[in-house]
């Protein structure tokens, strides 16, 4: 084996994965450690970072145990995260002052109501390319400083750190306050024109300068790691990346115009800009895809907040089967859906819609309506979802999406990706390597530590798993849309 492995840590919702690659682009091994969700009110989603620290030892130690390796062979470690998740924690102590808030939490509902009746959506919207929505970090760390003994003194004097999970693992793995701009383009505090964070909007949410992380590159080296149990001193960390733009660039959407859409816990489309910053008259978010050497690469993005979420509710709210991948073989099972439509509003209908108030709704079910039909119904309302982002994507650029790069646990299900490009009448492409979120900062860690060179390296080692292309009847397809337009009315 090669002594220099690249190292990504994965940290997401629901788990972490850790995954080691070669500099010949080979996935070596990866290893998935889950960890709970903390549900302590309805709308309330939480972390213990403890457990998070754990899973993250877990699946490293687990990774390097599986194929023998030495952790004296890794050569960098690249960390991407789930974005908008974020805490606070102490800098003498490392101690967090309360459990992170997911980024499915809905807590920060009221405050930004208030901050829209207040008039100030247009201002968040061209500082920082967001909407005013609990979704985002900003008023999540503004309800921990308004809800936490003390935490607003030691903010304001430097002692208590904010930051997302990038930033975080980095404080823990090397003792860097750091993070990217593609993570911190997320919390409603960075200006998408200077890449730094926004007076204007810190005092607008009341969040002190003093406890936000330097905004660094996406590809850079932040610190080495050091007193790990399950590291040894000296591993440069040396890339920072959010999950979803991790994903675009493993997916090598380097040029203007191509996109990806990954399928966990939720769905998430980016379609890269380039270097124009574009504004969505249609509900998308305008994001930092990444910067790299200096350079910035600007996306357009749409968000689901559930997809596989929804097959999990049927495992284990349902029912209905036993195991996630059991929903393929049931939705199959059956031509159509029967006339059952399923919107997955579990916590809220996310873009284009943006509609923190919306709930899941099942409609059209008949004595006639049995399982296959439901989750049949469960796969095209996660579809249907992706299809509304893409039409909002194309319209605010002006052209015609020519394919889609699939990725994420959910991509496997061939019926999905089916139904996917059915959907989009767009041909849908899966990657032989579905890892692409750790790809993307394990090739972010490479290139800051020279293992590679360009990203031209990564854009020759993508290569094709499989292309679904269009098949659904225009009438099916219509009428399909019809009902989806009004069931999310509904919802």
């Amino acid at each position: 084996m090669s002594k220099e492995l690249i190292l990504a840590i994965d940290q997401g919702t629901t788990g972490t994965t850790a995954l080691l690659l070669t500099p010949a682009l080979e996935v070596v091994t990866t290893r998935n450690v889950e960890f709970p969700n903390h549900y302590p009110k309805p709308g309330y989603v939480e972390h213990d970072t403890d457990e998070i620290w754990a899973s993250v030892g877990q699946a490293v130690g687990g990774a390097l145990a599986a194929v023998g390796a030495d952790a004296s062979q890794i050569a960098a470690i690249g960390i991407t995260n789930q974005r908008e998740t974020s805490l606070f924690w102490d800098r003498e102590t490392g101690r967090p002052y309360h459990r992170a808030l997911v980024w499915q939490d809905r807590r920060t509902a009221d405050r930004c109501r208030a901050l829209r009746d207040a008039g100030h959506e247009d201002l968040f919207k061209q500082r920082t390319g967001l909407v005013l929505d609990p979704y985002f970090s900003g008023t999540k760390a503004a309800w921990m400083l308004d809800n936490v003994d003390g935490l607003r003194a030691h903010a304001a004097s430097g002692r208590a750190c904010f930051g997302t999970i990038d930033t975080w693992l980095a404080w823990r793995l090397c003792g860097a306050h750091v993070t990217d701009p593609s993570n911190a383009s997320r919390t409603l505090l960075m200006n998408l024109d200077t890449l730094d964070w926004d007076p204007e909007l810190l005092d607008l949410l009341g969040v002190p300068a003093a406890c936000l992380p330097r905004i660094g590159d996406s590809s850079e080296v932040y610190g080495r790691t050091k007193g790990l149990g399950f590291l040894p001193d000296g591993i440069p960390v040396a890339g920072l990346i959010g999950d979803q733009q991790g994903a675009l660039f493993g997916q090598a959407c380097f040029a203007k115009g191509m996109a990806k859409s990954t399928y966990g816990t939720g769905a998430f489309v980016l379609l890269n800009t380039g270097d124009d910053k574009v504004y969505s008259d249609n509900g998308m978010l305008t994001t930092v895809a990444w910067r790299v050497g200096g350079e910035v690469s600007y996306a357009l993005e749409g968000s689901a907040f559930i997809a596989g979420a929804a097959v999990q509710w049927l495992r284990d709210g349902l029912g209905l089967i036993r195991r996630a991948s059991e929903i393929e073989a049931l939705a199959a099972s059956v031509p159509d859906s029967g006339g059952v439509t399923f919107v997955p509003a579990l916590a809220g209908l996310g873009a284009p819609h943006w509609r923190p108030e919306a709930r899941g709704l099942i409609s059209g079910i008949t004595g006639g309506t049995h399982r296959g039909h439901i989750a049949r119904a469960v796969l095209e309302g996660i579809v249907l979802q992706i299809g509304d982002i893409l039409t909002a994507m194309t319209n605010d650029l002006g052209a015609p999406l020519r394919e889609l790069r699939v990725d994420g646990g959910a991509a496997r299900n061939d019926l999905l990706m089916q139904l996917q490009c059915d959907v989009l009448e767009t041909p849908c492409v899966r990657p032989r390597q579905l890892e692409t979120t750790a790809l993307g900062s394990a090739f972010l860690a490479g290139l800051a530590t020279g293992v590679w060179r360009s990203a031209d390296e990564v854009s020759a080692a993508w290569a094709e798993d499989r292309r679904f292309e269009p098949q659904m009847e225009p009438a099916v397809l219509a009428e399909l849309r019809e009902r989806w337009t009004a069931a999310v009315a509904r919802a």
